[in-house]
């Protein structure tokens, strides 16, 4: 189907292709089923992309998130954004999850999805969008190299 998911402890990586059943459900790539849990959080991401979060990992996103100045027009947007748009989903025992008609809309999922582990997310990009934004940034990766040594990096 794809390159091998690898888990390393509570990190994911890797990327899978999988597509997409006739009911919305979509599953979840086994190695990283038993770090998920049996709920998720599923919510709107970045780059037209879902974001998929372990309940603990959801929980600390959004006590950061709240801690945030909400006087300011940026924040709540951001806010919103990943926090009215989230939704809490079982992860059935086939491994299958249920995607919102709102977030499969919203990330412009088709048949056909990358799910790539981010360290401590899991995203879900359709394939079509994944590949155009893999190239951009792989092509870039030289010039985001750098900007990221102000950070740090």
């Amino acid at each position: 189907m794809g390159k091998t998911l690898i888990l390393c402890g509570k990190m994911f990586i890797g990327e899978y292709t999988y597509k997409i059943d006739d009911k919305k459900r979509l599953a979840v790539p086994p190695k990283f089923r038993e770090e998920l849990g049996k709920k998720v959080v599923i919510t709107k991401g970045l780059d037209c992309s879902l974001f998929l979060f372990t309940l603990d990992e959801w929980k600390e996103l959004a006590e950061k998130i709240s801690k945030l100045p909400f006087s300011q027009a940026d924040v709540r947007g951001f806010s919103r954004t990943m926090l009215a748009g989230a939704m809490e989903v079982d992860v059935d025992s086939t491994g299958r999850i249920l995607i919102p008609d709102y977030l499969k809309s919203y990330a412009l999922l088709k048949k056909e999805v990358v799910i790539a582990g981010v360290y401590n997310r899991v995203e879900i990009w359709d394939k079509e969008v994944w590949e155009d934004y893999k190239k951009r940034t792989e092509n870039e990766v030289g010039d985001i190299a750098e900007r990221l040594k102000e950070l740090g990096m």
